[in-house]
């Protein structure tokens, strides 16, 4: 099993006010642009123990291609001195669709469709919106995607691919992956059946 370098895209205005987002193609905020270039920039100075900068560089760069991810691959490869936009897309990273439910907030979805909310909270992993996808859906297309993969990988992608490259990379169960906390100006390592978060607690901060 290839070791996976994954970044999610920084903070969008969408994140910031709790609106699921799924696959409306909405851009990054001030904040996780500066989110996107500081985990370059620390990662190039050599403040990732354990996080070598120059491997780390020369290894195939996939993003999913929405706006958001796109723009903090591009931030992400600038803060590491490499040329913004020589990466790879591949539909298959896109996030979870959250069809018609995408735009609201939680509260919105529990008013309006407090059923589909109930059902949701009785089995995250295999609910569909209404017109979206199941994460284990998500977790069939990002599996073709990774069988693909001939070797280790620097990737930049969303929340929902993160957790279902947890259940497939890490020896995570479902039911756990789908509540994990998925950080933002982070990096999460895949390696060997095992993931850590980097930095971890008492570290910089972007």
């Amino acid at each position: 099993m290839p070791i996976l370098y994954f970044f999610r895209h920084g903070e969008t205005d969408w994140n910031a006010e709790g609106r699921l987002q799924g696959q409306t193609d909405i851009p990054l905020n001030s904040k996780g642009r500066q989110q996107a270039s500081a985990i370059g920039r620390n990662i190039g100075a050599g403040k990732l123990d354990g996080v070598d900068a120059r491997y780390l560089a020369s290894l195939p760069f996939i993003a999913s291609p929405l706006l958001r991810t796109r723009e903090t691959m591009a931030l992400l490869r600038a803060g590491l001195g490499l040329p913004p936009e020589a990466y790879a897309v591949d539909d298959r990273l896109k996030e979870i669709c959250f069809g018609r439910w995408e735009g609201s907030t939680w509260r919105d979805i529990v008013e309006r469709d407090g059923g589909g909310a109930q059902a949701r909270d009785r089995d995250k992993w295999n609910f569909v919106p209404p017109g979206g996808e199941s994460y284990e859906m998500v977790r069939e297309r990002v599996a073709g995607w990774l069988d693909g993969l001939t070797g280790d990988a620097c990737v930049v992608a969303h929340g929902g691919v993160a957790r279902v490259l947890l259940v497939l990379m890490a020896e995570v169960s479902r039911r756990n992956a789908v509540g994990a906390d998925i950080w933002q100006g982070k990096l999460l390592r895949i390696e060997n059946g095992r993931h850590d978060w980097l930095p971890g607690p008492g570290h910089w901060e972007p």
